[in-house]
């Protein structure tokens, strides 16, 4: 009899656990599952909003790749936004990050401060702080009078328009910043303390033992920071809509106008099915190539 009681008590506990989780569980898969699922049929159909879906095959995909070029460039300039954004982030985010690790007085302030953009740095009104800065007669050209350097044409040039885009992405690096600051701090003091005995230089402690250490948080943040600069829309779309010249139409306004402008969302699904399969083939690629130079120190070797 206690064993049948035992049994049945461990049975109620695990439903009442499933009751706590059944309104997550409703949510997930009204709102994420069940959206994620409509847009890969809807990719295969001619669904415009006006009309009832109907199947078409691939022909979708075809046009992409054969007849749409504007979708074309839009994934070639998401692609070379992602190269200057992301490395120059994870950059800026684990120098300050080094900085921030120092034993100084009011250093939680600092880290507060530092901490702010990425908070702000997504929101439409800090895109259009962002274009009122930038502007011709803006406040960055105003600092660069100061110093008789002429106006330059962050927005309007077809050549430097995309590289503004992504000084505001790398500005949100608040949040790798603090990943990496605990990483940092997790390092063991004995190994520089060893790395100082045997001479070695502040460079040479860098490259041997800090980035070896922190390399399984470098990894998660290329990674983080890669998706969700993919998926960029907001800047793009407030600070330039896609000019001058389309030099900043990424695939995010690629699907944006397709899909509310063109009212064409089986087009719009297909398209970002294709993102999303892009997004799942870095992944696995940044994945395979973490063997060799991910380390992990509880295991000893690398992954």
């Amino acid at each position: 009899m206690k064993k049948i009681h035992n049994l049945q008590r461990k049975n109620l506990e695990q439903w009442t656990g499933f009751f706590y989780i059944l309104p997550w569980l409703i949510g997930f898969s009204i709102f994420q599952l069940y959206p994620f699922i409509s847009t890969l049929y809807y990719s295969f159909t001619n669904f415009t909003l006006l009309n009832v879906p109907s199947l078409i095959g691939f022909r979708n995909y075809i046009r992409m790749f054969t007849t749409d070029s504007l979708f074309q460039s839009s994934m070639r300039i998401t692609g070379l936004y992602t190269l200057m954004a992301v490395p120059g982030k994870l950059i800026i985010a684990l120098g300050v990050a080094m900085l921030l690790s120092a034993k100084i007085k009011g250093i939680g302030l600092y880290r507060s401060l530092y901490y702010l953009p990425s908070i702000l740095g997504g929101s439409v009104a800090v895109s259009v702080l962002w274009r009122v800065m930038f502007m011709r007669n803006g406040l960055v050209n105003q600092i660069l009078g100061v110093v008789k350097i002429p106006p330059i044409d962050w927005l309007t040039s077809p050549n430097i328009a995309l590289g503004t885009l992504s000084l505001l992405q790398i500005w949100q690096f608040g949040s790798a910043m603090v990943i990496f600051l605990a990483a940092l701090k997790q390092i063991p003091r004995e190994l520089f303390e060893a790395a100082e005995v045997d001479g070695a230089s502040k460079i040479r402690q860098f490259f041997s033992i800090t980035i070896p250490q922190i390399s399984s948080v470098i990894f998660f943040n290329l990674i983080m920071q890669t998706i969700q600069a993919l998926q960029n829309f907001t800047s793009a779309f407030v600070i330039t809509n896609g000019g001058p010249m389309r030099r900043t139409y990424i695939i995010g306004m690629k699907l944006y106008d397709d899909a509310f402008k063109n009212y064409n969302v089986g087009y719009a699904c297909a398209e970002s099915w294709i993102l999303f399969m892009l997004i799942l083939v870095l992944t696995a690629l940044v994945f395979k190539s973490s063997d060799a130079w991910v380390y992990y120190s509880d295991e000893g070797d690398h992954k």
